[in-house]
């Protein structure tokens, strides 16, 4: 009787190590087949699959960030033209911050948690205003930061953080100092926005948003020298992001708009 005992015992252990090695090899699938559909803009397929192995594996980190950048995808791609399509817009952003929290949780050493909230937050700052949210946006800064410090997911996510550190310095100044001051939001400098993106342009050279953007940051420098320089390099970028068709046409416009400036 003993010896059967340890034989279903044996069975059993052998049959869950089975089991969990193919859910892991399932959830591995579906992160590089996530990755193919995030290359190819289908941001339905990618979201099947990261659900799929959700269910697999509920906590695992590389799906749960994943999730949290093909829902911000998803929603920066959603008709926003009624205030009932705006509010389902933002639900969408508030996923992927929910998901982005959610791999924080399993990961706290990891950088691309950290810029994924930020990213998701940032949405939310942008869509409700900027002086609505500005916990949100001081939010925004501190999670990019915090990426920044850890700096340990390759030049691709680095390279980003920077940029999104540059963004939210960027837009968040645009707004008249004084006001934006009273709700602690004083820190915002186009100087070091400009500091950024040269940084997210060094590390992770070729990605049209990072040309764009710091164009816009140098045109509010008078600096359109450097700009036109910018978006020039802009134009030989190969697209890398769903928004790159619309980034082309922007920088298309920008350099003709300072032509002569």
């Amino acid at each position: 009787m003993k010896k059967q005992n340890k034989l279903i015992l044996f069975l059993f252990l052998a049959l869950s190590v089975a089991f969990s090695k193919t859910i892991a090899q399932s959830v591995d699938q579906a992160v590089e087949d996530a990755e193919k559909y995030y290359k190819q803009f289908n941001n339905e397929k990618a979201l099947e699959v990261l659900q799929n192995a959700e269910k697999a594996d509920a906590n695992n980190f590389d799906v749960l960030w994943r999730l949290s950048r093909t829902y911000v995808d998803i929603a920066d791609k959603m008709p926003k033209s009624t205030g009932e399509q705006e509010d389902a817009q933002l639900a969408v952003f508030q996923k992927a911050l929910d998901y982005a929290e959610k791999a924080i949780k399993q990961k706290p050493d990891q950088s691309v948690g950290f810029l994924r909230k930020a990213i998701a937050n940032g949405k939310i700052a942008l869509f409700k205003g900027v002086f609505s949210v500005a916990g949100v946006v001081n939010s925004v800064r501190a999670d990019v930061e915090k990426a920044i410090q850890l700096g340990n997911d390759g030049n691709f996510i680095r390279g980003v953080a920077h940029y999104v550190l540059a963004r939210t310095h960027a837009k968040t100044s645009e707004k008249w100092k004084p006001a934006r001051a009273i709700l602690g939001l004083g820190w915002a400098d186009n100087e070091i926005a400009l500091t950024e993106y040269k940084k997210a342009i060094e590390i992770y050279p070729g990605y049209m948003m990072f040309y764009v953007d710091y164009a816009n940051s140098l045109i509010r420098e008078d600096d359109y020298k450097t700009a036109r320089e910018m978006l020039n390099k802009a134009l030989t970028c190969q697209f890398q992001h769903q928004e790159d068709e619309k980034r082309l046409a922007e920088a298309k416009k920008t350099l003709n708009d300072i032509k002569n400036e």
